[in-house]
């Protein structure tokens, strides 16, 4: 159906673009006849004769239509003239009424081609862009390990977070999930540090997401495993990673605390 409306409205809109051009040039054909007729002072009467010959085909059909115009008229060579000049604004008045409608129509089918093919094609590409940076690995790959984890199927979630991991490697937050069911769900601090040791080791982090899991290793170390001495080596190792950013006041603040106690 829609290649049959597209068929149709070039089809139409090529007629009358095609139409409009050959009466633009009839316009400027019978303008040159007037100034012709009117140096060669012909009347209305001598342009059979006239016509006769003319070897040019678009002075041919501007005779033609003048003398029809002029059909059982004798006018002097004045009014040949002026009938001329009045016929070429006839045609083109015609003309330029219909250059505006065809503008109008041509206008609404660029519009109708944009709203039924190029708009949605632009939308599906904004749509993908979207997805593609990291909200499509939210909802397929991410959703998938979560569903795993909520059904306790905990080995499977770590392996899920760890292809969403693979798939976007500058997220992280499937390396966190990971980090939280081992500490949370199979109670195993070891694999937790394993896997921050890991994930810090073999990938690069921005900033924030280095103190990040520093900070986390460092809560393992004191909180789950009771190794104060490590902790505190992992938050000294913030502060000389980081020095004078608020990763290394965090730091120096929760080095405090910890030798206070």
């Amino acid at each position: 159906m829609k290649q049959i409306f597209h068929i149709i409205s070039i089809i139409l809109l090529g007629a009358g673009w095609i139409n409009y051009a050959l009466e633009k040039k009839e316009v400027a054909a019978i303008t040159v006849l007037a100034e012709t007729l009117s140096n060669q002072n012909l009347r209305s009467e001598q342009l059979p004769e006239f016509l006769e010959k003319s070897k040019k085909s678009s002075e041919k059909k501007a005779l033609k239509e003048l003398i029809e115009h002029l059909k059982n008229q004798d006018a002097n060579v004045d009014e040949t003239h002026a009938a001329a000049l009045a016929l070429a604004d006839d045609i083109d008045n015609t003309s330029t009424f219909t250059g505006i409608l065809l503008t109008f129509m041509t206008a609404a089918y660029a519009g109708a081609v944009f709203v039924m093919h190029i708009l949605p094609r632009l939308a599906h590409r904004f749509t993908h862009t979207i997805y593609d940076s990291g909200a499509m690995l939210e909802k397929d790959i991410m959703s998938e390990a979560r569903s795993k984890l909520a059904q306790g199927d905990y080995e499977g979630a770590i392996e899920a977070f760890r292809k969403a991991a693979e798939d976007d490697p500058k997220n992280r937050l499937p390396w966190v999930e990971i980090i939280k069911i081992h500490r949370e769900a199979l109670y195993d601090p070891d694999a937790a540090i394993q896997t921050i040791r890991e994930v810090l080791e073999n990938l690069e982090w921005p900033e924030e997401d280095t103190a990040y899991f520093l900070f986390r290793l460092s809560e393992l170390y004191d909180m789950d495993l009771g190794d104060r001495e490590s902790a505190i080596e992992v938050l000294e190792q913030v502060q000389e990673e980081f020095p004078e950013t608020r990763h290394s006041a965090n730091a120096g603040h929760k080095l405090m605390e910890l030798r206070a106690e």
